[in-house]
């Protein structure tokens, strides 16, 4: 009696362990596009970081104030920028102005990234967006808080950006990753956010969406355009019109789960 109720707790114990484990989410996924080009997301954990720079930190602009954002969920966000070939297999068009599979796409508005979303969305391959501005810092920092994810100095052989003079963008994944897995999050391409442009909350806010209205979207990132000088920072903000284009200009997508 003892041995067969010795087994049938173990195999509970069994049922319930491998449960829990199937239970937790992938810490990447990849999702195909069609014509075998796949899309790779990275889970980003939930988490709590300081939003914004220092008054300390050089270069540093006066819509940085800091504040403090809690990220209640984890997310899925693209291990690299959407590339030309991704965005040719959704769209069948490229508009980039140099041209390679493996190159971030470019020339792409705000506008234009919510049609490709629409499209991607339709497909029936998950439900994709921009992320926010917080979430966007947040994986980029990926627990740092210095001013580039790998410390307070950047080097060419860091990132592509304007002072590596390449003067065009580079194939994704060129350079290391950062903690959390993400390639690209300083330089190559600024890339597209959710979030009409507003200066920062001075609470703690959670899980902060931006505004409901404005005139300009953000952009983080920097890129390797002397149109964005040398600035990469992690807390580096860019605002433009929903409709701008540029040849430094991309995206980088959320999954939700």
């Amino acid at each position: 009696m003892k041995t067969m109720l010795s087994l049938t707790l173990l195999l509970f114990h069994v049922i319930l362990t491998t449960t829990a484990q199937d239970t937790k989410p992938a810490k990447e996924v990849a999702v195909e596009l069609g014509k075998g080009i796949m899309l790779e997301l990275v889970l980003v954990p939930a988490g709590q970081f300081i939003m914004g720079s220092p008054l300390t930190e050089p270069d540093r602009e006066d819509d940085e104030n800091q504040n403090k954002v809690v990220i209640t969920k984890p997310f899925y966000l693209g291990k690299f920028e959407v590339t030309q070939e991704q965005w040719m297999v959704v769209m069948g068009k490229n508009p980039s102005n140099t041209k390679g599979e493996k190159l971030p796409v470019t020339n792409v508005s705000w506008d234009d990234c919510q049609e490709f979303i629409n499209k991607l969305n339709s497909m029936n391959k998950g439900r994709f967006r921009l992320p926010s501005e917080a979430e966007w810092e947040y994986a980029c920092r990926a627990g740092s808080t210095t001013t580039f994810s790998f410390g307070d100095k950047i080097t060419p052989k860091d990132a592509n950006f304007s002072r590596s003079k390449l003067n065009k963008t580079t194939p994704v994944g060129s350079y290391k990753p950062n903690a959390f897995g993400l390639y690209d999050m300083h330089g190559n391409v600024v890339e597209w956010c959710n979030d009409w442009y507003a200066k920062y909350p001075k609470e703690e806010v959670k899980d902060p969406q931006g505004p409901i209205n404005g005139s300009s979207k953000i952009l983080r990132g920097g890129s390797f355009s002397f149109l964005f000088t040398t600035v990469v920072r992690a807390a580096d903000r860019f605002h433009f019109t929903p409709t701008y284009e540029s040849y430094s200009a991309g995206l980088r997508l959320v999954r939700e789960n």
